[in-house]
């Protein structure tokens, strides 16, 4: 950022202060109810001399449309009790590590319980350190060329901050690289066209402003404003007015973000925001890293996730530690439990397995993995991958058997189990697709001695896919369920193969196959 003396910020603020005055404001929002704005600009590192002009500008356009402003840079501002007057919260410029843990405890709870945030251009340069703030701006500051001219293409012309543009924007400002790309996290409503300006550095997909849900807030971030004449100009005073009304819930916009492919991979390292988490180098990992040095409730989280149509998820890990559970979590580290899964000790931080659960559907689009276990270092997660296709079949509903029978249950699905299971039996179902295998989930009963049931492909000693130890439930009509992973085969014809001691062993109610 362009150093400048205390002398010419001075004056800087001054004459913007001024011009802001006597500034024609934008047209009023009558119909807003009114509302309460909260302007913080503390700087701890680099201080934009636009920052006064900025505030005055918001003041401008809260005096024609119905909001009132407070600004501040005392960060004491930043309790429980008085953020609740403001909609929201305006994040003017601000620069390095403003917020105590306190102050950023109380700020997270202000937004997440549906607070909004504005972030003007170097509110990106603003709390590096703090993983949520992060997912909040949607992208941290990495470097800028000079000040200068470029063509902006505005990508989404309905939303109340970009709807008075046109198809492109042409206009002088310093326009930030970023760290990350936000596209995939956040709803992108204008970039830059790299080709028209010398220094971009984000290989041509160059998102300049964008919005995003955060639970129950709203989030909006610019790039632009870095300097005093952005405050001037009409387009880019609307386009704050709308960033204010949207984020402090006067009108609605679509921040949706990208959703996420079917049987999407996310790798461990690849989070969108992180609890204690750091990336661990692995050979054998793919891509050569992991989720690494992960203790007891550090947690990971994935935004842009469409988590309505999951069936499943395959969880692979490595550790040389004392394993724990995994649990993934729609919308924050305490929200609803989708599922677990258990992680046991591989033998070597680069020996990796898979772990399988079914998972439940949620409206949320943030996944949060919440590691639990005990002691430190606990293990180290490769990549997840989400499953959104499953087939279940009853297990008396065999394409072929030997040695099974029916046998009725009324506690069964359909009061019918495969049943009178013996050592060596087996059971196959055709018409399978094993080709994108996750994982099965099965539904058995036992008052006998349990056993094991082996997933086969294609045959009775065909290529074997994955095992399922199931034990004695207490009694034949006492049904429970368990999970395992499997391996792919191009085979369409699955065979569970029943292993265990005399006698009968165990009956299967049913059986579902998730895929990726």
């Amino acid at each position: 950022m362009t150093r400048r003396s205390v002398r010419n910020w001075f004056a800087a603020a001054t004459a913007g202060l001024l011009a802001a005055a006597t500034l024609t404001p934008a047209p009023a929002s009558a119909a807003d109810a009114p509302y309460k704005v909260l302007v913080f600009s503390k700087t701890a590192g680099f201080r934009h001399s636009s920052i006064a002009t900025g505030i005055a500008a918001v003041q401008s356009l809260g005096t024609a449309n119905n909001f009132t402003v407070t600004a501040t840079e005392d960060a004491t501002a930043f309790t429980t009790a008085n953020l609740a007057q403001y909609q929201t919260v305006v994040f003017m410029s601000t620069t390095g590590d403003v917020l105590n843990d306190a102050q950023q405890t109380a700020f997270e709870s202000y937004i997440r319980g549906g607070g909004g945030f504005v972030g003007v251009h170097a509110a990106a340069d603003t709390e590096y350190g703090w993983p949520f703030y992060g997912t909040l701006v949607g992208a941290w500051f990495a470097s800028h060329p000079a000040i200068q001219q470029a063509v902006v293409n505005v990508e989404d012309r309905t939303h109340p901050a970009t709807a008075h543009l046109g198809a492109t924007w042409t206009r002088t400002d310093e326009w930030y690289n970023y760290q990350t790309n936000p596209r995939a996290t956040a709803h992108v409503l204008a970039s830059l066209n790299e080709s028209s300006y010398s220094g971009g550095s984000m290989s041509g997909d160059h998102p300049i402003t964008w919005c995003k849900t955060i639970d129950s807030g709203r989030s909006f971030y610019t790039g632009f404003g870095h300097t005093e004449e952005s405050y001037a100009d009409a387009n880019f005073r609307n386009l704050l007015l709308g960033a204010l009304r949207y984020t402090a819930k006067r009108v609605d916009g679509d921040c949706a973000a990208p959703v996420a492919p079917s049987g999407s991979v996310y790798q461990g390292e690849a989070w969108s925001a992180t609890g204690g988490v750091q990336v661990a180098n692995h050979a054998t990992a793919v891509g050569g890293k992991t989720a690494g040095y992960i203790d007891n409730n550090d947690w990971i989280s994935f935004t842009g996730v469409n988590l309505s149509t999951v069936t499943g998820a395959v969880a692979r890990t490595s550790s040389a530690g004392a394993g724990g559970t995994i649990e993934l979590r729609a919308g924050s580290t305490t929200g609803t439990l989708l599922g677990s899964v258990a992680v046991s000790s591989t033998g070597s931080w680069d020996t990796f397995r898979d772990g399988f659960t079914p998972l439940a559907t949620s409206t949320s689009t943030t996944l949060y993995l919440v590691f639990k276990g005990t002691g430190t270092s606990l293990f180290d997660l490769d990549q997840l991958t989400l499953t959104r296709a499953a087939t279940t079949r009853q297990g008396e509903a065999w394409s072929s058997t030997s040695g099974l029978q029916v046998a009725a249950h009324s506690t069964a699905t359909g009061g019918q189990t495969a049943g009178y299971i013996d050592n060596n039996d087996w059971a196959a179902y055709s018409g399978l697709t094993l080709g994108t295998a996750a994982g099965v989930r099965v539904k058995w009963s036992s008052a006998g001695a349990g056993g094991t049931i082996e997933f086969r492909a294609g045959s009775a000693t065909g290529a074997l896919l994955g095992s399922l130890a199931v034990a004695n439930t207490g009694s034949w009509d006492t049904f429970r369920t368990a999970s395992v992973p499997l391996t792919t085969n191009a085979s369409t014809t699955l065979y569970l193969v029943f292993r265990g001691g005399s006698g009968s062993l165990f009956d299967v109610d049913e059986f579902t196959l998730y895929n990726t």
